[in-house]
């Protein structure tokens, strides 16, 4: 075996070893509860707002996917979402960190919630609709928006409209030395469009039902 073929072969290996460990990390809710002091600054107030790299409503957090928000970490640890503030958190947390809060966030707010419609009891309107036809929006987050086909997707219905779009905004972007998200599949969506049918895409889909929430918690843990 030559060197590169060396190389390339430890480098399989280290990947997929990495990969399995990653697998076999199981998230604690109790340990969790423990660690979010860094979260609930931001996503532990309803309604705040962020102002980079415009002023928006950060991101419902509870009730959304484990899968996915430890996705979206390890982005912001690795550049691949560009936020500062959120790398300088995502960077600071081991793995085991990683799946304990997203676990935590994932089942928080969501005792006695009723299971949501199949599709949204709000349609879009016409325009709308061609839109997400287009894109092709449900067939990886689902008919209602809530039920992903992969547990790294995010949950959307209800989500705050402005952190939409400025998510899309940032996908269409690609990533900058500042702002953007490489993700190939959401940046390919997000180019189809212009920021202004951007922008009725995530107030539809903001506007509808959806298990995300934002639960109010103490800033002094």
């Amino acid at each position: 075996m030559n060197k590169t073929m060396t190389s390339i072969f430890a480098l399989a290996v280290a990947f997929g070893t990495a990969i399995a460990a990653h697998a076999e990390v199981k998230g604690d809710v109790k340990a969790g509860e423990g660690k979010i002091a860094m979260c609930i600054g931001c996503h532990g107030i309803v309604d705040y707002k962020a102002s980079f790299p415009e002023v928006y409503k950060v991101p419902k957090i509870a009730g959304q996917g484990a899968g996915y928000i430890e996705s979206a970490l390890h982005a912001y640890a690795k550049g691949e979402r560009r936020f500062p503030t959120m790398h300088a958190v995502a960077v600071a947390l081991s793995e085991q960190d990683i799946a304990d809060i997203s676990a935590y966030y994932a089942q928080l707010g969501q005792a006695g919630a009723t299971a949501l419609p199949e599709k949204p009891a709000r349609e879009p309107s016409i325009e709308v609709a061609a839109l997400l036809q287009k894109g092709g929006c449900v067939a990886c987050h689902g008919s209602n928006f809530a039920k992903p086909i992969d547990p790294s997707y995010p949950q959307l219905a209800g989500q705050n409209a402005d952190y939409l779009f400025v998510a899309l905004k940032a996908y269409k972007a690609g990533v900058t030395p500042y702002v953007g998200r490489a993700n190939p599949i959401m940046g390919g969506v997000a180019k189809q469009f212009t920021n202004d049918e951007l922008k009725s895409l995530a107030g539809y889909i903001g506007s509808l039902d959806g298990n995300v929430k934002t639960v109010a918690e103490s800033r002094f843990r």
